[in-house]
């Protein structure tokens, strides 16, 4: 319901004062501008706090600067729409820039979101600080366990010659494991890229395609008839 929100809606007429309140309350940050939420971390915890355990919050990072980690963000959030089956357009290169009113907009919809799920009453027992280090404690626990490559070049210079060169296969075959691991995750992003691409290519094919019966129906009429057009 919320994602056919018309631009004229009441949604759009709430001030950046009331977001940001709104935002500040509801998870315990300090934000003083909208523009600080274009890393799509606080919309992902919004969305985890009206619909707990749907959003993988150790994937969200809330430390993200550059843009490519905002996206990665992002595109937490537009699988969790995709879980949830929710139509709204997020115009992430728009988003990511930084701009206030874009950014704006994007606050007044997902309020107004938020405000239809349970009629806007929070879960009580949510505790938005909690969450937030709990996602970052599970995010820098997977990452450590990850060999970094200091530690490869230490396990070479340190295996014993004697040994028949078996350190150094060691070594080798975990360092394939862990490039068989990063392509399985750049592919496994890659195709949920293209399942949004399909989703939105097949709801642009149904709109025309409404249309194109819609001239047929009208062509048909007894009355349209011998119209030269």
């Amino acid at each position: 319901m919320a994602a056919s929100i018309g631009i004229m809606d009441g949604a759009y007429f709430v001030g950046r004062g009331e977001i940001l309140h709104w935002i500040n309350a509801t998870l315990q940050l300090s934000l003083a501008k909208v523009e600080e939420a274009a890393s799509g971390a606080v919309q992902c915890q919004l969305m985890d706090m009206v619909h707990p355990g749907v959003v993988p919050m150790h994937k969200v990072n809330f430390d993200a600067k550059t843009e490519y980690d905002m996206i990665q963000n992002y595109k937490v959030l537009q699988d969790v729409f995709n879980k949830l089956r929710i139509g709204k357009n997020i115009e992430v290169n728009k988003l990511v820039k930084g701009r206030p009113l874009d950014n704006l907009e994007f606050l007044q919809w997902l309020k107004r979101y938020c405000d239809s799920v349970n009629g806007g009453i929070m879960n009580e027992n949510y505790n938005p600080v909690e969450r937030r280090s709990k996602g970052c404690k599970e995010r820098v626990s997977k990452g450590s366990n990850k060999p970094s490559k200091s530690l490869q070049a230490n396990r070479l210079s340190g295996a014993d010659p004697t040994d028949g060169g078996h350190g150094v296969g060691k070594v080798c075959n975990t360092f394939s494991e862990e490039h068989y691991i990063e392509q399985i995750q750049k592919l496994s992003e890659k195709i949920a890229d293209l399942k949004v691409s399909v989703d939105s290519t097949e709801k642009e094919r149904d709109f025309y395609f409404s249309k194109l019966r819609d001239i047929e129906i009208l062509c048909q009429r007894p009355e349209l008839e011998h119209l030269p057009v």
